[in-house]
């Protein structure tokens, strides 16, 4: 079973063979590093003349980038890093974002930028963040943050030949070292999975073959492996089963799959990474709340509102847990159903 980067790099390589318009730039991606994830290895090699190493330089970055795609090429940009995007926001937000809509539609900008977010690895306080919710909300852009158990390759495909607006593709670092395990025959492991169907898929994983749950648990992207083993814990310990719904978009955010689900069991979980306040997971909360025809209870879980320790001890205590999706789904499902 490949590893995530392993398929995320046969991925660009394929893109590469298949289209002379796609090209990458970012830092350190020459061989024989290949970038610090080794996601671009082996691409300077047979195709020395589209893959651009550049000075430490985010906003530059992009920027080129944006000029790139606006004279018809399909850029891919990696960031080495996830918490660096800050340091590209100004083009990501009033440019590339906006280039569409500001001429009237004559131009686009297909830019993709990858970069890995999240923690769990000893990284320190400025590269285990996890900053997405930095970028949602943006119109003319699309967040997407798949899980090691979407199909990263042809989702990464659908980003760069697929869509003619700027992508953000978030890559959980902890993933690239993680077997990559989509659904086959309709499950994963414990879990009857179904998928559906769009660009960016959402997954939607029971532990009971969908029979009615008792909660319904959204998460994303690095967060999904954290939410099935909370899940196994309520299923196993407490006789209390969850829906858990994964989507890859995050924004702008398919409400209607999200809103099905939550119809079904009326207790909402949300779980991310990232820290609470002002999280994804409320954006989720008040978007359901807006469009729901039916009362529901609901309850977020995130890191905790802080920087990121480097020591691991105090790493973990910091990021969601899956104990913190248990208490906070049994803490849930102890009041009486709306």
């Amino acid at each position: 079973m490949e590893r995530c980067s392993q398929v995320l790099n046969g991925a660009v390589h394929r893109l590469f063979a298949e289209r002379p318009d796609v090209v990458l730039i970012g830092e350190d991606l020459l061989d024989p590093y290949g970038g610090a994830f080794k996601v671009s290895a082996g691409l300077s090699t047979k195709w020395p003349d589209r893959v651009l190493t550049t000075p430490i330089s985010e906003a530059a970055i992009v920027g080129v980038a944006g000029g790139m795609a606006l004279r018809g090429l399909r850029p891919i940009v990696e960031i080495m890093f996830g918490d660096f995007t800050a340091l590209a926001c100004d083009q990501i937000v009033n440019h590339l974002s906006k280039f569409r809509a500001i001429y009237n539609g004559q131009v686009s900008c297909p830019v993709v930028i990858r970069t890995p977010m999240g923690g769990r690895r000893g990284y320190g306080p400025t590269h285990s963040q996890s900053l997405e919710k930095l970028f949602l909300g943006i119109p003319g852009l699309t967040v997407v943050a798949p899980s090691r158990h979407h199909e990263l390759g042809e989702m990464l495909r659908r980003a760069v030949l697929e869509t003619e607006d700027p992508v953000l593709f978030i890559e959980n670092k902890l993933m690239y070292g993680q077997p990559h395990e989509p659904p086959r025959t309709g499950r994963i492991a414990e879990f009857a999975v179904r998928t559906m169907e769009g660009r960016y898929p959402t997954l939607t994983l029971s532990l009971n073959d969908f029979a009615s749950p008792d909660l319904t648990l959204v998460t994303y992207g690095g967060m999904l492996p954290v939410a099935m083993e909370g899940a196994l814990t309520l299923a196993m310990e407490h006789e209390l089963f969850a829906e858990i719904v994964a989507p890859s978009q995050l924004s702008p955010l398919p409400a209607g799959e999200l809103l099905a689900a939550l119809g079904r069991s009326r207790r909402l979980v949300v779980a991310e990474e990232g820290t609470l306040t002002a999280g994804w997971g409320a954006e989720v909360v008040a978007c359901l709340m807006e469009r729901a025809d039916f009362h529901f209870a609901s309850a977020r879980v995130a890191a905790k509102d802080g920087i990121i320790p480097t020591s691991r001890a105090l790493e973990d205590a910091v990021l969601p847990q899956p104990k913190d999706i248990v208490a906070a789904a049994v803490k849930l499902l102890s009041t009486p159903r709306p």
